[in-house]
């Protein structure tokens, strides 16, 4: 699978992490940037992820900022994109499994690297599990989508 990743200059410390673990997965990661601590806007590289999926480039994204709070908000903002924080290993497997979550957010001042990796491991290999009752939650969020 390819993995769009980005970050602005509070998720670089996490980015070079996050791509080993991808590759480690046996992904293949489509690195948006950034490339330097410079600092940056979140924003951006939210949108460089939401493009490459909706592109068909990539099936998942995986973004980092500071708090991974930033990032999930304008990464949400993007039609078809469902970005979640995760700082737990089980959340990040459950929102794919149940939710569809289609983007990681990681914040790089609040967890390091090794966690790091071992949510990349778990959001990466869980797959939609498609019971009635998840697609039926799944669509009521998508149909809010069309409501804008």
């Amino acid at each position: 699978m390819n993995v769009a990743v980005a970050c602005d200059h509070g998720g670089f410390p996490l980015k070079e992490a996050v791509l080993e673990a991808v590759r480690a997965a046996g992904h293949t990661p489509l690195d948006l940037g950034t490339d330097s601590p410079t600092s940056t806007d979140y924003p951006d590289y939210a949108t460089r992820v939401a493009a490459a999926i909706r592109a068909g480039q990539a099936e998942r994204g995986i973004l980092m900022c500071g708090s991974g709070v930033g990032i999930c908000i304008a990464a949400n903002k993007h039609k078809g994109i469902y970005a979640a924080i995760c700082h737990d290993t089980y959340s990040a497997h459950q929102g794919v499994e149940h939710d569809k979550m289609n983007v990681l957010c990681l914040g790089g001042r609040i967890i390091g690297t090794e966690l790091a990796k071992e949510l990349v491991r778990a959001f990466l290999g869980a797959h939609y599990s498609g019971e009635e009752r998840f697609e039926r939650r799944f669509q009521k969020t998508a149909a809010v989508e069309q409501e804008k």
